[in-house]
């Protein structure tokens, strides 16, 4: 803010910061959290407490990045309420208007690229991707279902696998590709 950028500006003092909350083993206020015993064991499902990621302490450090992950997967429901914030938004494209803006050789790849169909609809019609991206980046601690690894990263849907869950292997390799 101003106030803490002028003090740092003034020679009497020397350094300040915002009085920030902290805590301990930070956990989201997501609903479905404590179903997540991958992020966070306590044996809630009978497993054994504390085999699990340590997402609550990794979080105590960090939550947030400026990371694009691309899913190379089913596709992702960008709709999703826990998604749709995270979603990569590609920002050299400009939607629906028929032109590869970009120059990469997809037309209007706003979300990614859908393999599959060879379209710019990546959208999952079978679930799995959703899934991923959810682990991966489900924004966290915004009061809506779960929190995913990193509350902030941007996730691009890759689609190569159908709703049958088979995909090709030029399919997996195009959208390595794409994503390079």
């Amino acid at each position: 803010t101003g106030v803490i950028r002028a003090l740092n500006q003034d020679s009497r003092i020397e350094y300040a910061e915002p009085n920030y909350i902290v805590s301990a083993l930070l956990q989201p206020n997501d609903p479905y959290f404590s179903q997540l015993w991958g992020m966070h064991n306590t044996g809630q499902t009978g497993g054994t407490s504390d085999a699990d990621i340590d997402a609550p302490e990794a979080w105590d450090i960090h939550t947030h990045t400026n990371l694009v992950i691309g899913v190379i997967d089913t596709g992702i429901d960008y709709t999703h309420k826990d998604l749709a914030d995270t979603m990569w938004l590609n920002p050299g494209e400009i939607a629906n208007n028929g032109i590869d803006d970009d120059g990469n050789g997809f037309i209007d790849d706003v979300y990614g690229w859908n393999f599959v169909n060879n379209d710019n609809n990546p959208f999952d019609d079978h679930g799995h991707g959703t899934h991923v991206a959810g682990t991966i980046g489900a924004k966290g601690d915004n009061g809506v279902g779960v929190a995913g690894v990193n509350w902030t990263t941007k996730v691009a849907a890759l689609k190569f696998l159908s709703s049958g869950s088979s995909g090709t292997t030029a399919g997996a390799i195009a959208a390595v590709g794409y994503a390079n």
